[in-house]
């Protein structure tokens, strides 16, 4: 499998869960308000024998010249949109949900004309009943009717080599994914597992639904990924997007 990071950038997250820009080179953390965290935003391309895999779908910002941000970094890694056969969601936060639509709401289009789209029903369901401002629901309403979108209904298994789990543990219907293929396993986290330093700790954060589980399923994942060589890739880490054992 050929798995590509897609950076959006290093932002700096507080409780106005607003994504403020941070350049490493210049800017200093201890002048951003106090709890700040520092993160990246990247989602990632799986590329396996049967499929070009989107997993999460960034901030959905868009460049000066208006074409969605995602967009232009799969171009800029030698990949068409329209080749993106799936896209796999872990959960519907506006950092991880942003480029589901796109950036002409008005349109009614998703970002990815030839891909289906796995979605929890429930969590879709979360996103409308919680709102603003850690879910964009008006960014989610043309999944609603799209027929692109299957509706994931607890744990499963896509097409025999995707295996999906809800986990309910950094939000209520968040699931994890694991692609399995020749031999390689990836792992896909989410905001479960989003940094390495996380994966490595008995971290419990605050900003989870359940910090607790959140600590628990970290180290289950890193023993188990330790032992099975998997794959891991972190959606906000600055420095490691992807590990291996």
């Amino acid at each position: 499998m050929k798995i590509i990071p897609l950076s959006e950038g290093t932002f700096t997250i507080d409780k106005t869960k607003l994504f403020v820009p941070f350049d490493l080179s210049t800017d200093e953390l201890q002048q951003r308000p106090t709890g700040s965290l520092l993160v990246e935003v990247q989602p990632f391309v799986v590329i396996t024998p049967e499929d070009v895999l989107l997993l999460d779908t960034g901030l959905g910002f868009t460049t000066p010249a208006g074409r969605l941000q995602l967009h232009e970094n799969l171009i800029n890694n030698g990949i068409n949109p329209a080749e993106v056969t799936k896209v796999l969601m872990t959960h519907l936060h506006k950092d991880h949900a942003g480029g589901v639509s796109s950036p002409d709401i008005s349109s009614g289009q998703l970002s990815f004309p030839k891909a289906t789209y796995y979605v929890q029903r429930k969590e879709f369901e979360f996103a409308f009943q919680k709102g603003f401002p850690s879910y964009i629901p008006e960014e989610l309403e043309v999944l609603r009717t799209s027929p692109q979108v299957t509706w994931l209904d607890g744990n499963g298994v896509i097409d025999g080599y995707i295996k999906y789990e809800i986990t309910a543990a950094h939000s209520p219907w968040h699931q994890v994914f694991w692609i399995v293929d020749g031999g390689e396993r990836v792992f896909f986290g989410g905001d479960d597992a989003p940094q390495l330093q996380q994966m490595r700790s008995r971290f419990v954060a605050k900003y989870d639904y359940d910090g607790k589980k959140c600590m628990e399923l970290r180290q289950q994942w890193w023993k188990q990924g330790e032992e099975e060589k998997w794959t891991f890739l972190f959606y906000h880490d600055v420095k490691n997007p992807v590990w291996n054992f």
